[in-house]
């Protein structure tokens, strides 16, 4: 039974076709919050008569407040101009798998998602049935609860279940029940027989590939017939090929085989007659002219309530993504959503799919593929091709069987409106392409993809200038920019940020662990006060290193030497805008390299049937590494492949990182290390969520936040293969494992002291109770004291910097660097922005600066005494 199970694991929501086997197991218990909420946060046509709403959705679990981001294409199955159409893998065939921007781009859909599900370990085609354009392509399965999605010739929306009958009739009037159209293997429910075992099914020329399943179960006959006619039977063999257009092949075995040879001869015509019905029998409908049917798994929501599952959804368990298809009361709108499960994005249960699709106005609606799977696309408004919208899961865009594309049926209208595209903020000096986009009256492109290029550009010559479309700003402020083509003018303001539009500036490379001979990408991202974020580009940025051999070139850092320094400082400027990142410096230890160093490694697998090896072999570059291999086509639930060290070799003092190199297999396995404590206690930490890489590449693990006590021994590195999604990840693979390094963080260090005593129009001062005498007194100005910027490094440590062509003073003391401007009352502190109350000022050629926001913004506690007028730094 759990090698049957092992051959029907389907998609990325781990659907089996042999549930009826499948150990019911318990969801696990959500607490959601009694009504959660589901707002609009934006909108945007996508064509006439579509539409993609964005929500959020807050809800309460487990006692803490999650957030997921979700998209919504509602359709106007009443508007002429937009059709709703089933996409199929590459070519519109199937077994051909690809991603649904890649099937979207193809068949030019204006938006799209991912559709039925299928069985990962067949050959790529869906588990129910699909219409695309009036075309039947594949029947329903005979398994139950499978519901489907269809439209009538009148585009009235159906969500129902359906089933199939057909029949093969030879020429001498035996006939045979025909299976089913483009079907692979399943195990039919109840009962788990094999579906292809004493049946003949069809394949036409939508199936790709000349396998036809033959997953060896079966031994199959094949049947050519093209126009009606028999042109050849292949007795216990396969046809090799894709069945012609003007006709199908037919798989038979065991029973049916046997008719074949009875029955049917070379040069006979053949009948086949087959139909697909509504499994109610009290209903009907006109499925041969259907304009397009998708399959799904389980009803989600009937008639604006929460419907009972037709499927168990133990193994759509927990937030996953979602995708999901339903149509309104009224039945003249069709909504095909999309729920993240990804960064901040927590997914959705089964039962909040149910809660969110009624918020947003289905009536009837099913569950469509979801987890990995799940991908939307959409064509922004005035652009020719789509892009991907959602988050995946995965991180990566999964090649799937088919989707549900929206589709533009209108013809060229008149201009509507023409566009000017341009980043969301601009920053002096940068080249930006700006392309000029327009669409017509039904919301379609309507410039050619040469426009941008062949569009006149303008703009005020204190501005910036153009050079063809590539814009250089040269003020900062809002700038109108206008183009001209044959489709018109438009003129739009673009905002183009200096160092005074800016709120915040950050290099965003937190975690970063410096090596020698490494390189790091070192991006700088502008915040402006209008609430933009972007990067900027590299090349205008100024760099300063401070504590290291090291330089950035075209956003990178490339690392020379360390020697010598606890802690290396990065300060990044744009236009006088200064930011700082401080990174500790640390040293290296490898402790596991083949070349060099090893410990004993012994392979483990769990469960039983899991089968898992290591053994050494040298890599491209002629080192020596470990090779961990692993099987997890047999067992069930969550499956684990470990390479065992040595438990008794302790690691050296207290490392904070563990580093190795790693040879991906793109299997989306996550990578993991067992390490015990010395109390102990075994913690299992996450190296990566998921292998999605292919070839050598450093990762780190940071064991700070495990709570681990001194000293650690690594007991092994392990793949591992979570029963959620079980599917998603490839279920053989081979990691190489190189080059384990602990590294040893260093510390930063500040200037310290214990108390500093000032008296306001008194020169003496005293520091950790030594006595020194200021160039000028701390005085106040409007209520704020302001004391001479030279005590900060004379007394307190630390270092100052005078700009005498912007007037600016830099401060730099332990991993704080602030900039204060003569005159004026911003100054910034590791990049932010802040307002003091009071300017720093000029007095008795002295440059004064406020106490209290610099000390506080340096890390000091300021305490005022108001009678003795008397401030004290601790």
């Amino acid at each position: 039974m759990s090698k049957q199970k092992a051959w029907v694991r389907m998609s990325s929501l781990v659907l089996s076709a042999a549930i009826f086997f499948t150990p019911i197991v318990s969801m696990p218990t959500v607490h959601a919050a009694a009504e959660p909420t589901v707002a609009m946060v934006g909108q945007e046509i996508l064509t006439s008569g579509a539409v993609l709403k964005k929500y959020v959705w807050k809800s309460i679990r487990n006692n803490k407040e999650i957030t997921t981001n979700a998209n919504v294409i509602e359709v106007d199955l009443t508007n002429p101009y937009v059709k709703l159409d089933v996409m199929t893998g590459t070519n519109n065939q199937f077994t051909k798998k690809q991603t649904v921007l890649g099937m979207a781009t193809e068949t030019k859909a204006v938006a799209g998602v991912n559709g039925d599900f299928y069985n990962t370990q067949a050959e790529g085609v869906p588990v129910g049935p699909q219409i695309s354009n009036g075309k039947l392509m594949a029947t329903p399965p005979y398994l139950p609860g499978f519901y489907s999605f269809a439209l009538t010739k009148d585009n009235v929306p159906v969500v129902d279940l359906f089933t199939f009958n057909g029949t093969v009739t030879a020429n001498d009037g035996a006939s045979f029940q025909l299976g089913g159209i483009n079907k692979t293997y399943y195990w039919f429910e109840p009962g788990g027989e094999h579906s292809h075992v004493d049946a003949m099914f069809m394949y036409t020329d939508a199936w790709g590939q000349a396998d036809r399943s033959n997953d060896g179960v079966t031994v199959p006959t094949e049947v050519l017939v093209q126009n009606g006619v028999i042109k050849q039977i292949a007795d216990n063999q396969v046809i090799n090929m894709v069945a012609p257009e003007d006709g199908y092949i037919l798989r038979a075995s065991g029973k049916a085989a046997d008719f074949v040879r009875q029955h049917m001869k070379v040069g006979d015509p053949l009948t086949v007659n087959y139909q697909v019905l509504p499994q109610d029998p009290n209903k009907s409908y006109d499925v041969d002219n259907f304009k397009m049917m998708i399959g799904g798994h389980t009803i989600v929501v009937d008639q604006g309530q929460p419907a009972q599952f037709s499927r168990q959804v133990n193994d759509l368990c927990c937030t996953r993504s979602r995708t999901a298809i339903g149509y309104s009361q009224d039945q003249k709108t069709a909504y095909i959503i999309t729920a993240d499960n990804a960064g901040d994005s927590k997914g959705l249960t089964m039962t909040e799919l149910q809660q969110f699709m009624i918020k947003v106005g289905v009536w009837k609606g099913l569950n469509l593929d979801g987890g990995g799977s799940t991908q939307m696309v959409a064509r922004p408004l005035g652009e020719f091709n789509p892009v991907l919208v959602n988050k995946t899961e995965t991180g990566i865009q999964r090649r799937v069987v088919n989707g549900v594309g929206v589709y533009s049926t209108a013809p060229q209208g008149q201009p509507k409106e023409l566009l000017i595209q341009a980043p969301s903020v601009l920053f002096l000096n940068e080249q930006a392409p700006l392309s000029f986009r327009g669409y017509d009256e039904f919301y379609n492109p309507i410039v050619s993809e040469s426009a941008a290029v062949g569009a006149r550009w303008a703009v005020d010559s204190q501005s910036g200038s153009f050079q063809n479309n590539v814009f250089t700003p040269t003020r900062a402020g809002m700038v109108k920019v206008t183009a001209s083509s044959g489709a018109g003018t438009q003129t739009t303001e673009l905002e183009v940020a200096g160092r005074n539009q800016l709120s915040g500036l950050k290099i965003d490379a937190p975690n970063i662990a410096l090596s020698e001979g490494e390189s790091y990408k070192l991006p700088v991202i502008a915040t402006t006060k209008s609430g933009k974020t972007r990067e900027i580009p590299p090349t205008l940025i100024q760099w300063e290193i401070i504590g290291m051999k090291a330089e950035v070139k075209d956003g990178m850092l490339h690392v020379q030497s360390l020697a010598g320094t606890n802690h290396a400082q990065l300060i990044a400027r744009y236009d006088g805008y200064s930011t700082m990142l401080t990174i500790p410096v640390g040293w290296d230890k490898v402790w596991y390299d083949l070349d060099n160093f090893a410990v004993m490694t012994k392979s483990r697998a769990l469960p039983a049937e899991v089968s898992a090896s290591v053994y050494t072999k040298d890599d491209e570059a002629k080192n020596k590494c470990l090779e961990l291999n692993y099987d997890f086509t047999q067992g069930t639930g969550t499956k684990w492949a470990y390479a065992d060290l040595d438990p008794n070799i302790q690691i050296e003092g207290q490392p904070q990182l563990m580093k190795l190199r790693v040879n991906g297999d793109e299997s989306l396995n996550a990578l993991k290390a067992e390490i015990k404590d010395n109390s102990g206690n075994t913690s299992y930490v996450e190296i990566e969520p998921r292998i999605n890489w292919k070839g050598w590449k450093m990762v780190t693990a940071d064991l700070t936040g495990y709570n681990l006590k001194y000293p650690i021994v690594v007991k092994s590195i392990y793949v591992v293969n979570d029963e959620i999604g079980q599917d998603e990840r490839a279920a053989k693979g081979t990691i190489g494992i190189d080059d384990i390094t602990f590294s040893y963080k260093g510390q930063v260090t500040t200037p310290s002291f214990t108390a500093v005593d000032l008296t306001v129009d008194q020169t003496a001062v005293s520091v950790n109770g030594k006595k020194m005498t200021l160039e000028q007194a701390p005085v106040i100005v409007e209520g704020n004291t302001l004391i001479p910027i030279r005590f900060v490094t004379d007394a307190l440590g630390g270092e100052v910097r005078w700009d005498d062509n912007e007037r600016k003073v830099t401060v730099i003391r332990g991993d704080k660097i602030v900039d204060l401007w003569v005159g004026q009352k911003d100054l910034i502190v590791n990049g932010q922005r802040i307002t003091a109350e009071v300017p720093p000022q000029i007095m008795k050629d002295l440059t004064m600066v406020p106490l209290r926001i610099i000390s506080e913004n340096l890390g000091w506690k300021v305490t005022w005494e108001e009678k003795t007028r008397r401030i004290t730094l601790q």
